[in-house]
């Protein structure tokens, strides 16, 4: 992978610094997610909070019942989640995919009690604006569906028009040149391909997408193709796969596949929210 490059002399490779040039704006934002007024509105529902949405009323004087925790359950097949508001502008879509685990035993258990353990997974297919960095488009599927098999309901997702659309190496076939093609022809398609990819049949007279990869790749080198074609910005996708695991976690709490995509829904609504209260905008440092 073009990011490997310098594997072997990495550690002598300064870290990049960079500056928070919005700091008091981002930090009145970081204080507002904390926020009830923020969190506890007259539609929200409780998930998983029963206790502590019971005593918010209490403590508030309401005459309100809180909503039992199985009803919550059931009613999580068909809960309609808000989706982020489409904008106007073409969207510069980057994508990847993570796991999720289902169920299993912990890690102490594992460790005190050393046996081969078979823990069940399922794989979060994400779709993310790189403008916004909000995420846009989400599937959840089994853990042995390939990335490339997802373009389609990825795309199907996003009401705006693509301009790029940027993924990795496993994103790298002929099926997904062609799902993005169909939807968006004008799109850019990013992607690096294979070390031992060969240039199509037509590339002397009409060059593909990924023929014109190749070529800019034999002229600059991986490391050059990487900076010109914005291939770059794919790590804020990583950002934000990251995010998720920090802030919501890397667990899926519900059984069914319904309430699984509903969980996911609902954790991709709050993060979004999150970055519409606010988000650090950096310069580098020389």
């Amino acid at each position: 992978m073009p990011f490997k490059a310098n594997q072997d002399r990495r550690h002598h490779i300064p870290k990049q610094r960079h500056r928070v040039t919005n700091w008091a704006a981002y930090d009145i934002a970081l204080r507002q997610r904390g926020s009830l007024t923020v969190w506890f509105t007259e539609a929200a529902i409780a998930w998983k909070a029963e206790g502590l949405i019971a005593s918010l009323l209490r403590l508030l004087g309401l005459d309100l019942a809180a909503p039992d925790h199985s009803t919550i359950s059931r009613r999580g097949e068909t809960l309609p989640v808000s989706r982020p508001r489409p904008g106007s502008e073409p969207v510069h879509l980057l994508v990847d995919s993570t796991g999720l685990k289902l169920c299993g035993p912990g890690e102490w258990l594992v460790e005190k009690h050393p046996a081969k353990v078979r823990r069940s997974w399922r794989k979060l297919h994400i779709g993310v604006d790189a403008d916004t960095g909000e995420i846009i488009a989400a599937e959840l599927t089994g853990k042995d569906i390939d990335d490339g098999s997802q373009v389609g309901p990825l795309l199907e997702q996003i009401a705006r028009p693509v301009a790029s659309f940027t993924g990795d190496g496993a994103y790298d076939r002929d099926d997904v040149y062609r799902e993005v093609c169909q939807r968006h022809p004008d799109a850019a398609v990013i992607v690096p391909p294979r070390s031992s990819a060969v240039p199509s049949a037509t590339a002397e007279t009409a060059p593909t997408k990924r023929d014109r990869h190749l070529q800019l790749i034999a002229e600059r080198g991986r490391m050059g193709w990487q900076r010109v074609s914005g291939y770059n910005w794919r790590a804020l996708v990583e950002a934000d796969i990251g995010r998720y695991k920090r802030v919501i976690g890397d667990a899926l709490r519900s059984r069914t596949e319904g309430r699984q995509m509903t969980e996911v829904a609902i954790a991709i609504a709050t993060l979004n929210r999150m970055l519409e209260l606010g988000r650090p905008e950096y310069v580098r440092l020389p």
